[in-house]
């Protein structure tokens, strides 16, 4: 069966390169051609004794994989239980269901490892090769590519592919999943429309994108939002979205377009609205200052909880210069951000919001104060005592804070 599966194979390759078809702009008329070979090869192997292929539908499956999809990783693509995907070699293939990491069955070869990056960055046009050992892409589902090669690596190419795995678009899917609770998810929503910059921390995989791409849907839908990630991940509901991401340098080492001069270009772009996929370095800096400025907003950062997010935001604009010191930059944070969200991957592999911290606005001694509004207690987000800031920016959309956080968790 192995035999007559790779025959008909090439037989495909051959009829998509004569046909012209591209797998990823023409999946309709390449499972049609796949199908038609599988069943003239199935007539031809009756009449002249050729190996059989046995089931056509697997045998067509394991073509399309093989011709328009990612070959053996291709089954992990259509499950929609699988998170991640990750290549340490080619006979250690990971993938993560519900946060936990499991050790596949596949096997590839080195040559095969190769054949698939090559064939994911294709519609990116990104590259990696000696002078750019690393890369981020991101895929036509959406799902997020990353890869680095020897000699940064040991021995084997490394690839991690997160999967742009939707399960919740608006804050009220969170509260269905678990991840908040309606008191919180209400006071949220009202926060965003109320135009409040939000910074939203966590670890590594505990959902602050898909936290972020929420908050974001329930950003007034007059507004104009504009965007700016390393490679776009956010998929925002709303009919006024400019998007923009980073980009690499050429072959020469020049063209490079990082994460600041996005959200610089941005405020040229008559935003409503900023957001920052995720801040890490020297952007910090021009985020807090257009946020400083009027413009709300909002991003993500790893952290292990909202104080130290506070803390990372103090420290992170010092990277943009010597010139920059914590006396300009402690104040700005405690003037710009307003709510610290901070959402965790528990033992399980759920995500859950562990708590939401207001910014008054106040320096003590180079500490930015916060105020707990949401904590959890018992495994439980409870209302806390804090209070946020703008109370008038509630009042003027409509909302009554009193109101809000006295609502039953």
């Amino acid at each position: 069966m192995a035999d007559a599966v790779r025959q008909v194979e090439g037989e495909v390759r051959e009829l998509i390169r004569r046909s012209g078809l591209d797998p990823a702009r023409h999946p309709v008329e390449i499972d049609r051609l796949v199908r038609e070979a599988v069943n003239d090869y199935d007539e031809r192997s009756m009449r002249t004794g050729m190996p059989a292929l046995g089931d056509l539908d697997n045998a067509a499956k394991a073509i399309l994989d093989t011709v328009a999809g990612y070959g053996p990783l291709q089954r992990y693509f259509d499950d929609p239980k699988v998170e991640e995907i990750w290549v340490n070699s080619p006979d250690r293939v990971f993938i993560a269901r519900g946060g936990q990491a499991e050790l596949t069955t596949t096997i590839l070869t080195s040559d095969e490892v190769r054949d698939l990056v090559e064939r994911m960055l294709r519609s990116s046009g990104r590259r990696v090769d000696l002078s750019s050992p690393f890369v981020d892409a991101t895929l036509p589902d959406g799902s997020r590519l990353h890869v680095v090669i020897p000699d940064i690596t040991r021995d084997h190419w490394h690839v991690n592919i997160r999967k742009f795995v939707v399960r919740a678009d608006r804050l009220d899917d969170l509260v269905r999943l678990g991840t908040l609770t309606p008191a919180a998810a209400t006071f949220l929503d009202a926060a965003v429309v109320s135009g409040l910059n939000i910074l939203v921390a966590g670890g590594t995989q505990a959902g602050k994108t898909t936290l972020l791409g929420c908050l974001a849907a329930a950003i007034p839908p007059r507004e104009r939002v504009v965007t700016c990630e390393e490679v776009f991940e956010l998929k925002i509901p709303l009919r006024d979205v400019a998007g923009m991401q980073c980009r690499q340098p050429s072959l020469e080492g020049t063209g490079a377009v990082p994460l600041r001069r996005l959200v610089t270009e941005a405020l040229r772009m008559r935003p409503s609205r900023i957001i920052v996929g995720e801040v890490r370095q020297a952007e910090s800096l021009d985020l807090l200052i257009a946020l400083n400025s009027g413009l709300p907003g909002m991003c993500t950062l790893h952290a292990n909880s909202a104080r130290e997010a506070i803390t990372k935001m103090c420290t992170l604009p010092l990277l943009a210069g010597e010139n920059v010191s914590p006396r300009f930059v402690v104040p700005t944070v405690a003037s710009s951000v307003d709510l610290v969200v901070h959402i965790a991957m528990e033992a399980d592999g759920t995500r859950r919001v562990r708590e939401i911290v207001a910014v008054p606005g106040r320096v003590e001694g180079d500490v930015v104060e916060v105020a707990d509004l949401f904590t959890t207690k018992g495994g439980v987000l409870r209302r806390a005592d804090g209070f946020p800031p703008h109370v008038d920016r509630f009042e003027r959309a409509g909302f009554r804070v009193t109101s809000l956080l006295a609502q039953e968790a």
